[in-house]
This record gives C-alpha cells, sequence and structure tokens, in this order.
C-alpha cells in the first residue's frame, strides 16, 4: 500500500502481520508488550473516545509524559482522525506548559501523574481553551487514562472515513522548539512531512537487516521530533520498540532487553564513556595496563580506513579482551548507536567504532521533521553528518569572514516545516523561495558529505575579528575527565576564555587521592592544586585549536547547570543570554587580570 499519512505506517504493518512487541514498557515489574493489532486496536479506541468528546480534524491535543506506550496510542489514534497533536517536554517548567497550551489553543490535555500533574495542575486555571484533563497515572479527583479508554466501549463507529479524509497536507502536529534563543516557537509539520522522513530513512543501510526479531530500546522523549519520527520508523520496519523505565535504569534495561539498536544524544554516550574510563582508572597491575593499551589503539581509528594485518590482529585481541564488556554492558547486542541533537565528539566516534560498536551521526532540526543527512553503512565518514538522505536538496549559502565553501546550511525538500505557529515573522526569517535556512554553520567536502561548525546565532567575534564557534570547543572540554559543562565566552574581547563546571565525582575523588582536603565545593575549586588540574586540562584541549580560538581564562563554578535553574533548555542546551546575564561579574573579571572561582 501507499503510505502518505502516519496512520498508512500502522495500517501497512497490520496487513504484513506486524510482531508480538510492536511495542513494550515495563509495567509492576515486568515487561508488558503489545502486539502490532493491539495497538492498531486500541488506536480505534482512542480515535472514538475522542469523537465522542467533540474532538474533530484540526482540533489540537496537548500531551506531556514520559514515553511510555500510552503516549503512542494518543498520538495514533489522534492522527488518524485528523486532530493535532501538541507534545510537550516531561521536564519543562510550568509556565512554559502554559505558554504551550494557550499559544496552540488545545482543547484536551493528557499527561502522566506525580510532578506532571502538581504542575499541570498549578497552571489549568490560565488555560480556558483546556475543556477536559485525563492523567494517565491514578491521581485523586481527576479523570484516568482508563476512564477515556471507556468512553468508546461499544461503540462501533466507522473509522474509515474519518481516516481517509486525513490528507498528506494537513497538519499533523505542533512541536515546540526549546526556546535556547526566546520564547519556544510551534513548529507545525504535515503527516508526509514527517512519513517522507521515515520511508527516506527506511530505504538506506542504515539500521539491522538480520531476519531475526530487532529490538530498540528508547529513552529519548518523544516529543521531540527525533524521537518522534524513529519511532514511526521502527514501526514501519516492523521493530519492536522497548520504553526505558528512566534514564536513571537504562543501564538495568539494556541488560534486559538486549536491544540491537538504539537512539541517543553524544552528552549520553559522553557520560557512559565517563564511567568506562573511572573504571578504567580504578584497575591495577595488567588489567589497568590492558584496558589503556586498548583505548591507546582506538584513539584515532577509523572505519574507512585499511590498517595493516599487525594492526588489526590486535585490535582483534583489543575487542575480545577488553571491548567486549563494553558490549556485554550495552546488552551485548547492540549493532548500532543513532546519534543527533549535537555534535558527536571525534573521540568518542573513535573509540566506539574501534571498539565494534558502530555510531552512526546525523543532523537535522525540529522544523525538517527532523532528519536531513545521516551517516550509513554504505557511505561514512567520521565527523561528518553524513550525506544528505534522498530528496533533500542541501547548499551552503557564503557568510562573511568564513573559509570558501563554508556558510550556512540551507535545505529544501519534502521534509520542511509549513511555518511556526502564529508567526509569520519568524518564518518568513527561515523560509525563503522554498528553502529553509538552518541558522547552522557548515561545509559539504568534495563527496558530499556535510560537517557542521557551529550555530550562526551562537558565533562570536572577538575585539581582533576573528570569528570563533564555541560548540566545537565545548564539546572538547567536556571530554576532560574533570569537567562536567562548559561555555565558552569572549564577543568583540581580546581571547575566547570559559565558564566551566567541574566534574565533581571525578574531582573529588582527584583531590582524595591526592591528599587535599576540603569542606565544602567552594573551597574545592579554590585549591591550587585544583585550579592547576584543571589548567592543565585546558592547555591539553588548547593544543586542538587555532591560536586565536585557545582559552585563555576560566572560570571554576560549583553550581551545575539545570533545567530548573533556568540555564539549560529542555534538551539541555546551554542558554547563552541566561548564563551571559547570571555570571557578567565573574565573565568580566576574566578580562580584569584576575583569574576568579566562584
Amino acid at each position: 500500500m501507499e503510505i502518505k499519512r502516519l496512520h498508512d505506517i500502522l495500517a501497512e504493518q497490520l496487513q504484513k502481520g506486524g510482531r508480538p512487541d510492536a511495542i513494550a514498557a515495563k509495567k509492576e515489574g515486568r515487561w508488558r508488550t503489545y502486539s502490532t493489532q493491539e495497538v492498531a486496536e486500541i488506536a480505534d479506541k482512542v480515535s472514538r473516545s475522542l469523537l465522542k468528546l467533540g474532538i474533530r480534524k484540526g482540533d489540537r491535543i496537548a500531551l506531556v509524559s514520559p514515553n511510555r506506550p500510552e503516549w503512542n496510542f494518543l498520538d495514533l489514534g489522534a492522527v488518524q482522525i485528523g486532530a493535532i497533536v501538541v507534545p510537550m517536554y516531561a521536564n519543562s517548567i510550568a509556565k512554559d506548559y502554559e505558554y504551550i497550551i494557550q499559544h496552540s489553543e488545545s482543547r484536551l490535555l493528557f499527561c502522566s501523574g506525580g510532578e506532571i500533574w502538581q504542575k499541570i495542575s498549578s497552571i489549568l486555571s490560565a488555560c480556558p481553551t483546556i475543556e477536559k484533563v485525563y492523567v494517565f497515572d491514578p491521581e485523586p479527583g481527576t479523570a484516568s487514562w482508563e476512564e477515556f479508554l471507556k468512553l468508546s466501549d461499544g461503540d462501533q463507529t466507522d473509522l474509515t472515513p474519518y481516516k481517509e479524509a486525513v490528507k498528506p497536507d494537513d497538519w499533523a502536529t505542533f512541536l515546540y522548539t526549546s526556546g535556547t534563543t526566546g520564547t519556544p516557537k510551534g513548529v507545525i509539520l504535515t503527516h508526509y512531512n514527517i512519513v517522507s522522513n521515515v520511508l527516506t530513512v527506511r530505504s538506506l543501510n542504515l539500521l539491522p537487516r538480520h531476519t531475526k526479531p530487532i529490538k530498540a530500546l528508547s529513552f529519548l522523549p518523544l516529543n521531540h521530533s527525533f524521537e518522534r519520527m524513529v519511532f514511526y520508523t521502527y514501526l514501519a520496519m516492523n521493530i519492536g520498540v522497548y520504553y526505558a523505565e528512566s534514564l536513571d535504569t537504562i543501564r538495568e534495561n539494556l541488560q534486559e532487553v538486549k536491544p540491537h539498536v538504539f537512539t541517543s544524544v553524544p552528552r549520553l554516550l559522553e557520560k557512559v564513556y565517563e564511567r568506562i574510563m573511572a573504571t578504567g582508572q580504578s584497575l591495577t597491575g595488567i588489567k589497568r595496563s590492558l584496558f589503556f593499551w586498548a583505548l591507546n589503539l582506538v584513539k584515532e581509528y577509523d572505519p574507512e580506513k585499511t590498517y595493516p594485518l599487525g594492526y588489526r590482529l590486535q585490535l582483534a585481541l583489543a575487542r575480545a579482551l577488553v571491548f567486549k564488556k563494553w558490549k556485554q554492558a550495552l546488552g551485548g547486542n547492540v549493532e548500532l548507536i543513532v546519534t543527533g541533537a549535537a555534535a558527536l565528539p571525534k573521540y568518542l566516534a573513535h573509540t566506539f567504532w574501534g571498539a565494534g560498536i558502530s555510531i552512526m551521526e546525523g543532523y537535522g532540526l525540529t522544523e525538517t521533521s527532523p532528519v536531513i543527512s545521516v551517516n550509513t553503512f554504505d557511505h561514512y565518514r567520521l565527523g561528518s553528518v553524513g550525506k544528505p538522505i534522498p530528496g533533500v536538496e542541501v547548499r551552503i549559502e557564503p557568510l562573511e569572514g568564513y573559509n570558501p565553501g563554508e556558510g550556512e546550511i540551507v535545505v529544501r525538500g519534502p521534509n520542511i516545516m509549513v511555518g511556526y505557529y502564529k508567526n509569520p515573522e519568524a518564518t518568513a526569517e527561515v523560509l525563503k523561495d522554498g528553502w529553509f535556512y538552518t541558522g547552522d554553520i557548515g561545509k559539504l567536502d568534495k563527496d558530499g558529505f556535510l560537517y557542521i561548525t557551529d550555530r550562526k546565532k551562537e558565533l562570536f567575534k572577538t575585539a581582533g575579528g576573528k570569528y570563533i564557534a564555541p560548540q566545537p570547543i565545548e564539546s572538547a572540554l567536556k571530554s576532560s575527565l574533570f569537567i562536567e559543562q562548559a561555555m565558552v565566552v569572549g564577543e568583540y574581547r581580546k581571547f575566547p576564555a570559559a565558564l566551566l563546571v567541574p566534574a565533581f565525582p571525578a574531582l573529588e575523588k582527584w583531590a582524595q587521592e591526592n591528599g587535599i582536603q576540603f569542606a565544602s565545593r567552594e573551597e574545592l575549586v579554590h585549591h591550587p592544586r585544583v585550579v592547576e588540574l584543571i589548567q592543565s586540562e585546558v592547555d591539553r584541549i588548547n593544543e586542538q585549536f587555532s591560536q586565536f580560538e585557545r582559552v585563555k581564562k576560566f572560570v571554576l563554578l560549583t553550581k551545575e547547570w539545570t533545567i530548573e535553574g533556568g540555564e539549560l533548555t529542555p534538551t539541555l542546551k546551554l542558554k547563552r543570554r541566561v548564563l551571559l546575564a547570571k555570571y557578567k561579574e565573574a565573565i568580566e573579571a576574566l578580562y580584569a587580570e584576575a583569574q576568579p572561582v566562584q
């Protein structure tokens, strides 16, 4: 059958027979699986219940919850009758919920219980468009998910006319950006925007294609365009989706599910690497020597290169003795990790590929549904974000101050959004003659591989007229075992400097091992030997960059940046304006000869 709308994906899998574990989640200590047939039946119940509540094509339904099967059931049931789903980040603050609900004019709201329900209940009085709220988990005095489904008990309404009335160009969802540069914008995506991405990714040599049933572990938020599209891709490829209980249980869930594939963001992989390094540091004798021999062997490994027999034999030995344990820690079956949302540090790519764990880095934005380019087993180049996917055109718009061939990435294709809801001015800024201006800086090499160098809006110019892209420097700084968070500053200054949040567990352990006494974080980061340690790390990392890009001074901070504190977006990106304002005095001190510590 021809797939042009999101519900066509589920219909196709039903025709093919589906699988017994299309979706799975842990409930009361046991994994509960839903077959493709069950998923379709529950989606139909959702549709009929929505119709009973008066929801029709074009109406908006707000949704806020961690990943769970009910998320998918509501999404599938809503879009197949033409309703527009407005998902929100589970970790957003209450005022963001209020803004999105009001801006989207949502009529119904579905959410999980506990803390999310508490945040929702605090702002409901300010959301007059909401007619009814349903909570997935039991909460006193609230309507439950079960009550919602019971609305359709005995209802045999033929859904075919409703499904057929949905057209490929109809709006499917509003996805609100996380707001790194200001108020969130509601990205309008159609059914075919997302479907075109799903079908193209399915056609690539990207995911495992063996005959045994393939399973995926999902833990990135479903309300993000990346994991939302990935779910539909898993569905289209008949891959079972198992939801991790939480970010804290990923290691346990990996052992239980033993997935073949999962998606991640680089920061989570960095944390995996940091844990591995911490384990290596604690080893002694021959085990320690073997561990660091294996790491050193793969620090420049490139899957594109052909290596001499001697190296290949050493690598096979390293994989058998050391890296096999890494794969076991990921469940034992992982054949592929797909990363997006931020740049993958090169050292991670080298190390994981060398360990025999394939990482495919891709690139995209919410506004592009989201995939623009991705590495595949057919076309891979370390350090790039792959080649543009078929059907998507990419060109580089030259910008002043850049090398020839480098500039803003501009994209055209069936995956490009309709625009920003109720924001024609912002839409006009990025959509011009069918082309979407990404705001990202990059280049294409002679073979068509795309490289991202930075965000256009995050670039800054030094007093000497040099443009600096902070993200690659920040990523390199965070590769240190002792640096958890970093932000590079220096606009119109003589040199770049950095705000650094130490990785306190590693730093405190180092201090104890080196006989450094401290009663607080403040005392620890003031210690001359600690400052000396961080300086040595910064000096080492600076060697990767040109002279004008090197961090000359830094400030050590004692408090980590968080979503709740307002320094990070729900996708854990830096809110640079907020940080610049919050640490204004510390930054000024950086450029006044002294090196402050806070």
